[in-house]
């Protein structure tokens, strides 16, 4: 949970490089933001992991509650879980579909 998005610390880039996926979540507008950041941040340091970023896109919004907005744009906690769950499910396809065969003597 960063307190700021500039500089990205560098620790990130090893810790991302541990995993299958990183995701960004910000209740602000996705360009320039936190997901930017980092992704530049991976890109610079050679870490070559999926990302995806949620945020508020570039767009104009509907006056509404936040909570409205929020569900207008996919920005909700179920609706992160479900778009994080099939990022997942689909990179584990594409895994299972590079499985090496063992070799036949």
């Amino acid at each position: 949970d960063p307190r700021w998005v500039k500089p990205v610390d560098e620790a990130l880039a090893p810790l991302a490089d541990r995993h299958r996926v990183v995701v960004t979540v910000e209740d602000n507008s996705r360009a320039g933001g936190v997901g930017s950041a980092v992704a530049q941040s991976l890109r610079d340091a050679g870490v070559d992991v999926p990302l995806r970023d949620f945020g508020i896109p570039p767009v104009f919004l509907d006056h509404a509650s936040r909570g409205e907005v929020m569900a207008e744009i996919g920005l909700t906690a179920p609706d992160i879980a479900r778009q994080v769950t099939g990022l997942v499910a689909k990179l584990d396809g594409r895994f299972e579909s590079r499985a090496v065969e063992p070799a036949r003597d």
